[in-house]
C-alpha cells in the first residue's frame, strides 16, 4: 500500500508537470463510456417517458383549449355580424329621423304573424310609451304598418300587405292619388282603382299621400313592378312592391305624426279623437278617402 501510495503520488506529479498521462486518459474514457451509457439508461428512460406523456398530455389539453376558444370565437364572429347588422339598421333608421318634424322611436319586434290572412307582428313599446292606436310605422325603406292595439307595455300592428289594409298613395312623378291594397303576400300590393287610361309606369314610385293624417306625407311605399292594362276592363291590374323590408325586419321606428289625443269611452276602451267606440277590437284599414276607420 505505501508503494502504491508513492507510484500514485508520483504519477499526478507527472501528470501535472508533463501531461504524460493525457492519452491514457482519453483511451480509458473511451473504454469506460458504454459502461456510463448503461449507467445511466434507466435514468434517461424515465425522464423521456415521463417528457414524452407530459408533452403529449400539454399538447392534448392545450389542443383542447384552442378548440374551446376557436369555438368561443366563431361565436363572437357570428355575434358581432348579427351586432354590426343591427347597427346598420338602427343606422339607416336613425338617418330617417331627421326627415321627421314630430317625435320618434325605435321598437323592436318581438313576433310575427305572416299567415295568408293576417300579417301582424308585435313591437316591444305599447301605452307606457305613449304609443296610440293607428300610429305610423316606418323603416329604412319606408312604411311598414301601422298600430292597431297597444298594452301597458306592447303593441299589435298590422303591415301594409295585410289583405285588410289599404294606405293612401300618390305617384311621385305625377301627384296621381290612388290606394295601396294588402294582398297577403309582403313582396307585393294592388292599386285596384287606377282606370286604365291612368299616367303610371313601371318604376314609378308610390309615395304616402298624408290623406286622414294617419301617415306622414312623402315616405316611400311601393314601387311599380307590373302595369296590365286590359281593354274593355275599367280598371288596370298594377301590382307594386313595398320598399320596406316587411319579413325581414327586426326593428321599426314609430312616428309621432299628430298629437296621440285619446278619449275613454263610457266602456273604458280608448279610441281616436272624433272616432266611434269600436264594437269589437279596431282594425286599421285605409279608406277610399285616405283615412283610418
Amino acid at each position: 500500500m505505501f508503494l502504491l501510495g508513492i507510484v500514485s503520488i508520483l504519477l499526478m506529479f507527472l501528470d501535472h508537470r508533463e501531461n504524460h498521462l493525457e492519452s491514457v486518459r482519453h483511451g480509458l474514457s473511451v473504454v469506460v463510456y458504454p459502461i456510463r451509457l448503461a449507467v445511466d439508461a434507466p435514468s434517461r428512460a424515465l425522464s423521456w417517458g415521463a417528457e414524452s406523456l407530459s408533452s403529449r398530455s400539454r399538447l392534448l389539453e392545450e389542443n383542447r383549449r384552442l378548440r374551446e376558444e376557436r369555438l368561443q370565437f366563431l361565436a363572437r364572429l357570428q355575434r358581432m355580424e348579427a351586432l354590426q347588422a343591427e347597427n346598420g339598421r338602427l343606422r339607416a333608421l336613425l338617418d330617417s329621423a331627421p326627415r321627421l318634424a314630430d317625435r320618434v322611436l325605435v321598437a323592436n319586434i318581438l313576433s310575427v304573424d305572416l299567415d295568408p290572412f293576417q300579417h301582424r307582428f308585435v313591437i316591444d313599446k305599447g301605452g307606457s310609451d305613449d304609443v296610440y292606436v293607428g300610429q305610423a310605422m316606418l323603416d329604412a325603406g319606408g312604411i311598414v304598418g301601422q298600430v292597431t292595439r297597444v298594452e301597458p307595455f306592447t303593441s299589435e300592428a298590422i303591415l301594409i300587405s295585410d289583405p285588410g289594409h289599404a294606405t293612401p298613395v300618390e305617384v311621385n312623378r305625377n301627384g296621381l292619388r290612388s290606394i295601396a291594397v294588402g294582398v297577403g303576400d309582403s313582396s307585393r300590393v294592388n292599386l285596384p282603382f287606377l282606370p286604365n287610361n291612368a299616367d303610371i309606369e313601371v318604376g314609378d314610385l308610390l309615395v304616402s299621400s298624408g290623406l286622414g293624417g294617419a301617415f306622414p306625407s312623402g315616405y316611400p311605399v311601393a314601387r311599380v313592378v307590373e302595369v296590365e292594362r286590359i281593354p274593355g276592363e275599367p280598371f288596370a291590374n298594377i301590382t307594386a312592391q313595398p320598399t320596406g323590408a316587411l319579413n325581414r325586419e327586426r326593428e321599426v321606428l314609430l312616428v309621432w305624426n299628430q298629437p296621440a289625443v285619446q278619449q275613454s269611452d263610457p266602456a273604458g276602451e280608448l279610441t281616436e279623437p272624433g272616432a266611434e267606440p269600436p264594437a269589437a277590437e279596431p282594425q286599421v284599414t285605409g279608406s277610399a278617402d285616405g283615412g283610418s276607420q
